[in-house]
Parts: structure tokens; sequence; C-alpha cells
């Protein structure tokens, strides 16, 4: 009987004894468990940061790209637009150099049917040297070419180059043009040859 009651309390004590440790235990987890929380919070915490620093650069990222794009717009737009103007400048004066050769040729038909005034309007020879030369204007006309009017015209350095200053006739034709040594002309409102002219002072 003294051993059965010895060996229930020796079972007594080590169940206190395993119960006290499973408390503290269990305390001891309690107590760890806000560190523990406090730890993932802050690991939540950093990476949440993370996060929103990797936006903002991200976001930056695509402002400077899309002010890029903006920019290399505004500049292919700028190129495209000079482009078609040069193009375009290029087709009204693409044959400029030609036809800048023909106007001595002009010139001379005009000095050839000066000399013809004396020859009658059923000469031959006379009625071929003028419909050549109405050819050659018409072909000028159909190429925006225009003749510069300066005879008793104000002198204009925009339009005429002075050879000579004479004594105007009248009045009137003081600071202007007495006389066209060689006659100007245009290409699409571009000079292409000034006319040559006198002055009358």
């Amino acid at each position: 009987m003294a051993e059965e009651k010895v060996k229930k309390e020796a079972e007594n004590t080590a169940e206190e004894l395993e119960n006290k440790t499973q408390a503290s235990e269990e305390n001891s987890a309690k107590e760890e468990t806000p560190h523990a929380e406090s730890k993932a919070d802050k690991k939540k915490k950093s990476k949440k940061d993370k996060k929103e620093d990797k936006i903002e650069e991200l976001e930056s990222q695509l402002k400077e790209m899309q002010d890029k794009h903006l920019r290399l717009q505004a500049e292919f737009d700028n190129f495209r637009r000079r482009t078609i103007k040069e193009k375009s400048e290029l087709i009204k004066s693409g044959g400029e150099s030609v036809l800048v050769n023909i106007l001595p040729v002009i010139d001379d038909f005009e000095r050839a049917l000066e000399t013809m005034k004396e020859i009658s309007d059923d000469d031959s020879g006379k009625q071929g040297t003028r419909l050549i030369y109405n050819k050659f204007k018409e072909f000028l006309k159909q190429n925006n070419i225009k003749e510069i009017d300066a005879m008793e015209q104000e002198f204009d350095v925009d339009l005429h180059e002075a050879i000579t200053k004479i004594p105007a006739p009248s009045k009137e034709l003081k600071g202007k043009v007495v006389d066209v040594v060689q006659k100007g002309y245009c290409l699409n409102d571009k000079v292409i040859r000034f006319a040559k002219v006198v002055i009358g002072e």
C-alpha cells in the first residue's frame, strides 16, 4: 500500500512537472509570437517599399521614353516637311540650268526678228523665224518662265542690273529704266536672269 501511494505521488509529480513545462513553453511561444510577427511585418514592409521604388523607377523610365518618343516624332515631322519642301523646289527649278541656257537662243531670235523689220511679212524666212520664236516663247511659258517687265519701270535691284546711266529724256524717267540691253526672266518668281538696263538720271 505504501509503495502504491509513493508510486501515485511520483506519477502526479511527473504529470505536474510536464504540465508546468508545457505551460512555460506555451508562454514563451506566446511571448515570441509578437516578436516573430514584427519580423514578418518588417519583411512585408521592406517588400512593399521595394515594389513602390520599382514602380516609381518604371514610371520615370516611361515618362522619359514618352518624352523621347515625342521629340523623335517632332524631329521626323520637321524632317518630312523639309524634304517635301526641298523636293517641291527641285521639281519647280529642276530644269533651271537647261532653261537658262535656252535664253540666249531667244535673244538671238529677237535680234534676228529686229533685223527682219524691213522684210515683208510674206517672206518665208521671216515667217519661219517668227514661228520658231513663238514656239520657244510658248515653251518658256509652259515651264513658268516669265519675262521681267523693265522698260520705264522704277529701278529695282532685286530684278534689274544697271549697266550704265544716261541723262533721262524726260523728268518722269529720272531714276527709271530708259533702255533694256538684255531681257531678264523669272522661273516661279525666282530670278534666273537679271534684266540688264540703262538708268535715266
